[in-house]
Formats: C-alpha cells, structure tokens, sequence
C-alpha cells in the first residue's frame, strides 16, 4: 500500500502541475480561441485527475481532511464553470443541483468533524476555503431566481464562467504554491487567492466595457 500511496501522491503533484501550466496558458490566450479552448479543455481533464487523486489521499490514505474541502472547492467550480459555458442559461438541470446539493453536503461533513480534525492550518486559509464554497453554491442554487430574459439579455453567464474558472485555478495555484513554500504560510496559500480575485475582477471588468459584443447571445 506504501507505493500505491507515493504513487498517487506522485501522479496528483505531476497533474496537477500540468493543470496549472494549461491554466496559464488560458489565462493570457485569446478567449474563444483554438489555444483558450485547448488549454482549458485538458486542465479540466487534469483537474479530474487531482481531484479523484486527493479523495484517494483522504479516503484511502487518511491524510489531511481539510484536503477535502480544498479537493470540493477546485473540482465544484471547475465542473459548474464549464457546464455554464455548455448551457449559457440559468435553467436548472438536474446534475448541477445534484452537484451542489453533494458538495454542500461534502462541506457539511468537514464542518461535523472540524473539532476533531483541529486547526492543522491557518485559520484564515480554512475560513475563507469554507466561505468560498457557501459562497458560489449559494449564488447557483438561487440563480435560478434570476428571471431568463434578464439572464439571457446580460449574458451573466460569461461572467460566471470567469469568475468559477479563475477560481479553480488559483484554488490549484494556492495548494501548489502552500505545499512548497510550506514555511511562508499562511501567506503562500492566501496571496495566490488574492492574485486570482484581482485577475477576476479585471476580466470581469474588461468583459463588460470591451467583449461583450463580441461574445455569443
């Protein structure tokens, strides 16, 4: 079991690595382009691959729990963001509740054992990861109020795409850089955060003053 567990270890770090390069990629490529779409299409293979790798590591292998809900925060966001790129509306559809609604459930049961589990990290890292979650699952489960038309005519679903996609990436970049500059931290996990909602908040910016003509209705 020993080599089965470095090797899972070995192939979340070497994925996950390479999710992170293809997310650069996709950040500083055209959007809509051959290269964005490439690049984004294979981090989310990659993230896949994490994702199932660091449930191994917990479930399996016992390691650190609150993995767990970094693990849930990455893959949640990725898998919402590429199916509001798929659908471009805010009709609810049966498998992005049930995501929601296991992902929720998934925080709940960190939440249950968080006492037990004790503050292995920083509390602002494990605060504001929970926040994160309650956050963006809460905006997706009451989107659906939105009125369509008004959905529609806005193209909000742009702006989610950045913002979910974005997120999983620098979720990734935060666990990355908080690994191997273990004794920066908390500052290695959070700054990497910080990064991404400024890259956010610039596309998002960007988005609505230059390319949303540009874009799909």
């Amino acid at each position: 079991m020993e080599i089965v567990h470095k090797s899972n270890i070995l192939l979340h770090i070497i994925t996950g690595s390479i999710a992170l390069l293809l997310g650069i990629i996709a950040l500083v490529s055209t959007k809509g382009g051959k290269t964005h779409n490439t690049s984004g299409k294979y981090f989310l293979r990659l993230i896949l691959i994490v994702i199932l790798t660091g449930l191994i590591g917990v479930f399996v292998f016992g390691r650190n729990t609150f993995l767990l809900v970094i693990t849930v925060l990455s893959g949640y966001v990725s898998f919402s963001g590429y199916r509001i790129l798929l659908l471009k509306s805010n009709t609810p559809k049966k498998i992005d509740l049930l995501a929601a609604i296991i992902s929720l459930l998934t925080l709940v049961y960190f939440l249950y054992y968080f006492k037990s589990i004790g503050m292995i990290w920083s509390p602002i890292i494990i605060y504001s990861t929970v926040g994160a979650i309650l956050f963006i699952i809460t905006y997706d489960l009451l989107r659906y109020l939105i009125p369509k038309k008004r959905y529609k005519k806005h193209r909000i679903w742009i702006y989610e795409h950045i913002y979910k996609m974005t997120s999983a990436f620098s979720a990734l970049f935060a666990a990355f850089t908080g690994t191997v500059f273990e004794k920066y931290q908390p500052h290695s996990q959070y700054l990497p955060s910080l990064i991404g909602i400024l890259i956010i908040i610039g596309f998002i910016i960007y988005v609505y003053k230059y390319g949303l003509k540009k874009l799909p209705k």
